[in-house]
C-alpha cells in the first residue's frame, strides 16, 4: 500500500473532510487514480483513502479551487504554506495536486512505524533478518547501517539525505515479508 504523509497540524482537517487534497512540489508522486493509500499525520496512520486524481502544473497555475481542496482559504494562503514546507518556491516550480477521498478513518491512530510492519518494531525486524535470513548484500548493508545509526532518519542522512529513507524502508519491508514467509515473525496488531 502507498502512503501520503502530512504534518500533524492537518490531521483534524483531513478527518473532517475539509482537506481533501495535497499539493506536492518537485517530482511527480508515484500515485494514480484508484490507488489506495494510508494517510499519515504527525507520525500516525489516521485513515485510508483512495486517490481520485493527480494533476501536474506549476505553482503559478495553482488556483483558489486547488487551495480550497487542500484546506486553505485562498491560493495565496496555499502558496504561503508551500513556502513553509519547501525552501525554494517560484511560479515555475513543478506542483502536483493530489486529490483523495477517505474510505476509512481509524478509531485509534496507529503509529506509522507500527502499521508498516504490522506492529513489529523495525529494529527487531532488522536484527532478526540479519541473524536468520540470507539477505542480498545491499539489504544487509542497509539494515546494518540502520541498526548502527540508531534511527531511520540518521541512517538516511548517512546515505545522503532524508529522501533516502525509502531505501531502508524498502529493505525492512523485504526482510519482514521474508521473515513472515519463514514463519519467524507475524502480525502483532
Amino acid at each position: 500500500m502507498k502512503h501520503l504523509e502530512f504534518d500533524g497540524k492537518y490531521a483534524d482537517l483531513i478527518l473532517k473532510g475539509k482537506k481533501r487534497a495535497t499539493v506536492r512540489l518537485g517530482r511527480r508522486p508515484n500515485l494514480q487514480f484508484g490507488d489506495e493509500v494510508l494517510i499519515h499525520s504527525g507520525g500516525y496512520a489516521i485513515a485510508k483513502a483512495v486517490i481520485e486524481s493527480v494533476e501536474s502544473k506549476t505553482v503559478g497555475e495553482l488556483t483558489d479551487e486547488d487551495a480550497f481542496l487542500d484546506g486553505f482559504s485562498s491560493r495565496e494562503e496555499l502558496i504561503e504554506a508551500l513556502k513553509e514546507h519547501y525552501h525554494h518556491v517560484t511560479d515555475d516550480s513543478k506542483a502536483h495536486v493530489v486529490v483523495f477521498r477517505l474510505v476509512e478513518k481509524f478509531d485509534k491512530p496507529v503509529t506509522s512505524s507500527d502499521y508498516a510492519y504490522e506492529g513489529n518494531l523495525p529494529t527487531e525486524i532488522a536484527e532478526m533478518a540479519l541473524n536468520h535470513l540470507d539477505l542480498p548484500e545491499e539489504d544487509r548493508k542497509l539494515l546494518e547501517l540502520f541498526l548502527k545509526s540508531g534511527s531511520l532518519r540518521k541512517a538516511a542522512y548517512k546515505l545522503g539525505g532524508l529522501n533516502k529513507r525509502y531505501l531502508i524502508r524498502d529493505a525492512l519491508k523485504r526482510a519482514y515479508e521474508e521473515l513472515k514467509k519463514k514463519g519467524l515473525i507475524g502480525p502483532r496488531l
